[in-house]
């Protein structure tokens, strides 16, 4: 499994912030070619400004294709600027995990 952690701190309009993340994960679960096979969690800190989104896919081709839709590059565009600086991505390799880490 691939993946990627991206982090960063916002506390600007939550409506908008709450409505990107939203259109993006609906965007994806639309999509024939990637739902699925990508899949997107948001998580917000309990305390502070802090967000956390984890991407994970199946394969290299996935991503790519996640890359190349429109709803991918508006809501990457859109997550930087609400992101600025404090912005930063982590791709991963997955290594190891539970057994009950799908229904957590």
């Amino acid at each position: 499994m691939h993946g990627i952690s991206i982090r960063y701190e916002f506390s600007g309009d939550e409506d908008k912030w709450e409505a990107a993340i939203r259109g993006f994960i609906a965007a994806i679960d639309a999509d024939p070619e990637v739902s699925g096979r990508f899949t997107y969690r948001v998580n917000k800190a309990k305390e502070g400004n802090m967000r956390v989104h984890w991407g994970s896919w199946d394969r290299p081709e996935t991503v790519a294709t996640l890359q190349s839709r429109d709803y991918f590059k508006a809501f990457a565009a859109e997550l930087q600027a609400m992101a600025g600086e404090s912005l930063s991505a982590v791709p991963l390799t997955e290594w190891a995990r539970t057994a009950d880490a799908e229904t957590a």
